[in-house]
This record gives C-alpha cells, sequence and structure tokens, in this order.
C-alpha cells in the first residue's frame, strides 16, 4: 500500500514538474511572440537614440574636443589624463549598482530615462562652466562633472545594453547598430567639423567648446525623448530576486569562471582598454607637428568621426554574418596599425589617415565589445555581466590616462603610444588563440 502511494506522489510531481515546463514554455513563446510584434516601433526607438543620443556622446568622447580643452585651460598633460581617469573612475562601481537596480525588474525603461538624463545633466554643466567660469575653478568644476559623467555613463550603459537585449532580436542587432552608429557617425562628424571651424574658431557665445558642449546635451537629450516614446518593452518570464550590492559582489568569481569563454573575453577587454593609455593625447601629440586651430581640430574630428560612419556599416553586417569576434580581431589589428602610423609619419596626409584608422577601429571595438557581452551566459545574469564588464573596462580607463599624462610629462608619447600598442598586441593574440565565438554555442 506504501509503495503504491509512493508511485502516486512521484507521479503527481512529474506532472506538477511538467506543468510548470509547459508554463515556462508558454511565457518564453509569449515573450518572443512581444519581441517580434513590437521589433519595428522598438528598432525605430533604438536607431533614433543611437542616431542622435549616441551622436552627442560622440562629440565629448572624440579624443580631440574634451582633452584639447583641458590642455588649453590647464596647460598640463596631467590634468588631461586626470580628468579622463575621473571620468572612468566614475564607472568603476556605478555598473554593479545599476544591474542590481534594474536585473529583478519586469520593466527597466523608467531607470534608463533617470539615468540617462542624469548623465546628460553634467554635459549641461560643462558647458555652463565653460561659459561662466574661469581659471583653477574652472578645472575643478571639470574635473567633478568628469567624475559624475562618468558614474552615470556607467549604469546607463547597463541599463540601456540590458533594453536593447531585451527587444531586439540576436540576428537584427548588428544591422541596427550599423545604420544608427553610421548615421549617427555622419552627423557627428559634421557637427564635429563645423563645431571645430565655426563654433570653437568663432569663439561663438563667448566660449566655442562650452558651445559645442551644449549643442552635444541638446543632442542626446532628443534621442532619449525619443527611446522613451517609441519603446514597448517585454516582461520576462522569469527574472532573479532583488539582492544586495554586497552579495552581487561576492558573487563575481562565480559568474566570470562558470564560462571560460567570457572569462578570457573580459581579459581582451582588459588589456584593450588599457591600451587606451594613449587616447587623450593622440591630439596633443598632433599640436608637436601640426598647428592646432579650430580647423584643424574640426577636420582631424571628421576623421575620426567620419570613420565611425562608413566602418560601422561594414562592422555590424559583418557581425551579423560571422559573429562579433571576427569584428574584434580586425579592430584591434587596425588599432595597432593606425597608432603606429600617428608615431612614425607627421605628414598631415598620414596624421588624417591615422585618426580615419583610430576612429574605425575604437566604433569596431565598442560595437563589438558591447554585442559579445550579450550573447554570453544566460538572459537572468546578463545586467550583472554587462556591469562587470563595464567595471572591469572602469578600472583598467581610469588608470590609463592617468599614467599616460605622467608618463607623457616625463618621458614623452612615444613610450606612452608603444605601451598602447603592446596592450594591442597581447588582446589580440588572446582572443586569437582562446576567445570562441559565443554565438555558435548560443545557436546550437
Amino acid at each position: 500500500m506504501e509503495a503504491r502511494f509512493e508511485k502516486e506522489d512521484a507521479a503527481s510531481a512529474a506532472s506538477e514538474d511538467v506543468v510548470v515546463e509547459q508554463s515556462l514554455a508558454e511565457k518564453e513563446a509569449a515573450y518572443e511572440k512581444f519581441v517580434w510584434d513590437n521589433l519595428k516601433r522598438n528598432y525605430i526607438g533604438n536607431y533614433l537614440h543611437g542616431m542622435l543620443g549616441m551622436t552627442g556622446f560622440r562629440l565629448i568622447n572624440a579624443p580631440t574636443f574634451l582633452p584639447a580643452y583641458l590642455h588649453m585651460i590647464s596647460g598640463s598633460n596631467t590634468i588631461v589624463g586626470l580628468g579622463l581617469a575621473l571620468q572612468q573612475v566614475g564607472s568603476v562601481i556605478s555598473p554593479i549598482f545599476g544591474a542590481t537596480q534594474i536585473e529583478h525588474r519586469t520593466k527597466v525603461m523608467p531607470a534608463a530615462v533617470w539615468m540617462g538624463g542624469l548623465a546628460r545633466v553634467q554635459i549641461v554643466g560643462m558647458a555652463l562652466a565653460g561659459w561662466f567660469m574661469a581659471g583653477q575653478p574652472l578645472i575643478v568644476a571639470m574635473m567633478v562633472l568628469m567624475f559624475l559623467f562618468g558614474l552615470f555613463m556607467g549604469t546607463q550603459r547597463v541599463v540601456f545594453g540590458l533594453l536593447m537585449a531585451k527587444v531586439i532580436p540576436l540576428s537584427r542587432r548588428g544591422r541596427l547598430q550599423a545604420w544608427r552608429n553610421a548615421t549617427g557617425g555622419l552627423i557627428a562628424a559634421v557637427l564635429a567639423w563645423a563645431a571645430g571651424k565655426y563654433l570653437i574658431q568663432g569663439n561663438v557665445f563667448g566660449n566655442g567648446y562650452a558651445t559645442t558642449f551644449a549643442l552635444a546635451a541638446f543632442l542626446t537629450s532628443m534621442g532619449l525623448w525619443a527611446l522613451q516614446i517609441l519603446l514597448r518593452e517585454p516582461e520576462p518570464p522569469n527574472l532573479p530576486a532583488q539582492a544586495r550590492f554586497r552579495d552581487r559582489v561576492k558573487d563575481f568569481p562565480r559568474l566570470i569562471m562558470s564560462d571560460p569563454g567570457y572569462a578570457w573575453f573580459l581579459v581582451v577587454q582588459m588589456v584593450a582598454t588599457a591600451s587606451r593609455i594613449a587616447t587623450p593625447f593622440y591630439i596633443i601629440y598632433v599640436s608637436s607637428s601640426m598647428s592646432l586651430d579650430g580647423k584643424t581640430l574640426g577636420l582631424l574630428s571628421l576623421a575620426f568621426l567620419g570613420a565611425d560612419t562608413l566602418s560601422n556599416l561594414v562592422w555590424g553586417y559583418l557581425g551579423d554574418k560571422t559573429g562579433f569576434r571576427l569584428v574584434l580581431v580586425f579592430s584591434l589589428a587596425a588599432w595597432i596599425a593606425a597608432t603606429a602610423l600617428l608615431m612614425v609619419n607627421h605628414h598631415p596626409w598620414a596624421i588624417f589617415l591615422a585618426f580615419f584608422g583610430l576612429g574605425a577601429a575604437q566604433s569596431g571595438y565598442m560595437m563589438a565589445a558591447q554585442t559579445m557581452i550579450l550573447e554570453f551566459g544566460s538572459r537572468a545574469e546578463m545586467p550583472m555581466r554587462i556591469a562587470i564588464s563595464s567595471t572591469a573596462e572602469g578600472i583598467m580607463a581610469s588608470l590609463g590616462p592617468l599614467v599616460g599624462g605622467f608618463v607623457a610629462d616625463h618621458f614623452g608619447y612615444n613610450i606612452v603610444f608603444g605601451a598602447s600598442i603592446g596592450f594591442l598586441v597581447v588582446g589580440l593574440a588572446i582572443l586569437l588563440t582562446v576567445v570562441k565565438e559565443p554565438r555558435t554555442a548560443r545557436m546550437a
């Protein structure tokens, strides 16, 4: 009799498991249907956000305007490095905080509006500081604003990365990024040329750099507004419970080591980010061999951002077709070649070509790195995986410019650029030997 009851209990439990599995399968199917039913609207929203929103951020993050402005108001390579380092320090811890705030939420767009909006406020602050401050107070204000800008950009990266993963299918992400980055890059390239020639050269409104920052803030705000209006966000069928910040940090080793492919990819991200030790000093190095007036600054910004426009179409479609590991390989190789060209040839055409190569390489790296993160592991762990990568990059990126500024002041730019190439070579070697294409396993 007892044996019969045990069999009935086992059968009942098995039946319940089947019901649960069916329920989860139905929820997954409903989730996928929602994604495809709303794809056109969400595609347009992400496109406009990337085209307008990221256009403004390109003007701020390009290795031309902000480093040149910091050098102009301070006259010090160390201050330039310190400013860029503080920007990255802000993004070290904030991605983890951002992930703990959204990984348990069914809807993350409200958090995206707050975090994205606060990042844009800091650009407005840079413009106001440029217009109404001078001397040492201006330098201090810029340092504070760059730190806060990095702080909120770190949380924003996690939120918007998760949003894209939720609403854009894997097979469409490359072409979306290709077209939004290409059109956004084109707008940014034209605006960069115009800003250099007309706003900065003409010192519009008393400070051309401040006016350029205000223009960047306006464009990024329009992009965020478009995404907020158009996005339709699905509710995931299963979500992790809300966890404390400290507990999620303790979980990092398990999350990293559970996927060896992601662990090695993280190493590649860290050494590639360390190569940015040279990024703030590209434009300052150029000033030693040619006049760095507003027109030249605009032309080199056009080269850097124009390469973003043209190369993104190649990177996006190549990534959709083959996976983004190959994009990352080509990007690191181009980065090495462009840095070497900048070191050995000081003719104007070579400098222009080097900045074009740097723009293409760094845009390819950003697209590949941000997309590959979404393809490792499970969906439930995605926010924290993005946070880990952002934190690792933030640590390396915060040390790089600070060390680079000190080395540039005491040993020269060639040592800084040589170290950058060395880091890139190490990253490329690891990528070629141990990191496999994550999309292959996910498709299987």
